[in-house]
């Protein structure tokens, strides 16, 4: 029994030795991944997994700005990779779905106060249409402060995976042409509604006209992925934003982002019991 108990020691000490060196790899390698965090709604009225609470966010983004990451934007990102130039130390994209009205009154005193990018995809017929998303004037004067992007999030919000080609076709074109009417400026980057895609959406993304498109998958924007599926950083899927998760999930989600794919698949399976003892901060 005691020499069983040695090698499975023994082997659980060169599984752990070989993660680390994986990740290591990752996070030293030359073409340095990029954070791309995912959030939602910025508010202290709901409690969901959506939702960060405003004292969260300010404290994230304060960490952020004290420990030197440096804020970018999707075409920033990209156009770097495109031309070799180099990223500046320790990039960053911060990133919310959907174009929610607290993004403009919660979210974004915070990173002006900070002197933080931030790119909002948004719905572009939920725009001044609906009380708890934005407004055109509250759009247009934070991209006039220099420090928020717009890229586009659909017409609708409609699961593209599941509709039909033309409104595929739809949904991806007449969102991207609207937002640049109203905006003035190319509109290059799409989040996937509900995080759904498919081989042939990424086909319809590029022949739309898209530099690249995110998904909600766990992960680092890497130079060498494919540009149509690219990864972020979920902080959202849960009501307790601590910042000790939040550093986590920054610094470490080439640990964290295989274990979560397994957690979920279990999940899915309604292996729930197994799913419990999967870390997942």
């Amino acid at each position: 029994m005691i020499i069983w108990i040695k090698r499975l020691a023994i082997i659980m000490l060169v599984i752990c030795a070989a993660l680390f060196g994986i990740v290591f790899y990752i996070m030293h390698k030359p073409n340095q991944p990029v954070p791309v965090l995912n959030y939602h709604q910025i508010n202290d009225r709901d409690e969901n997994a959506l939702t960060v609470h405003t004292d969260q966010f300010d404290s994230q983004m304060k960490y952020l700005a004290d420990n030197g990451y440096h804020t970018i934007t999707p075409d920033e990102m990209v156009s770097a990779w495109e031309s070799g130039t180099p990223l500046p130390e320790k990039p960053v994209i911060i990133t919310f779905d959907d174009g929610y009205a607290d993004n403009y009154r919660c979210a974004y005193p915070i990173l002006q106060k900070y002197n933080l990018k931030g790119t909002i995809f948004l719905v572009s017929d939920f725009i001044s249409t609906y009380p708890n998303y934005l407004t055109w004037a509250q759009i247009l004067e934070m991209q006039e402060s220099g420090l928020m992007n717009f890229e586009s999030h659909t017409l609708s919000h409609a699961q593209l995976d599941t509709t039909s080609p033309e409104e595929t076709w739809n949904q991806l074109y007449n969102s991207k042409k609207a937002l640049e009417w109203y905006l003035k400026t190319d509109v290059n980057f799409l989040a996937y509604p509900c995080g759904f895609y498919d081989e042939e959406l990424q086909s319809k993304v590029k022949e739309a006209g898209y530099k690249g498109a995110f998904t909600v998958n766990f992960g680092f924007a890497d130079k060498d992925a494919n540009r149509y599926i690219l990864d972020r950083v979920p902080i959202f899927g849960c009501t307790n934003h601590t910042l000790m998760r939040f550093k986590m999930r920054l610094q470490y989600a080439p640990i964290f982002a295989p274990l979560a794919q397994i957690h979920k698949q279990l999940l899915d399976n309604n292996h729930t019991f197994i799913a419990r003892f999967i870390p997942t901060p």
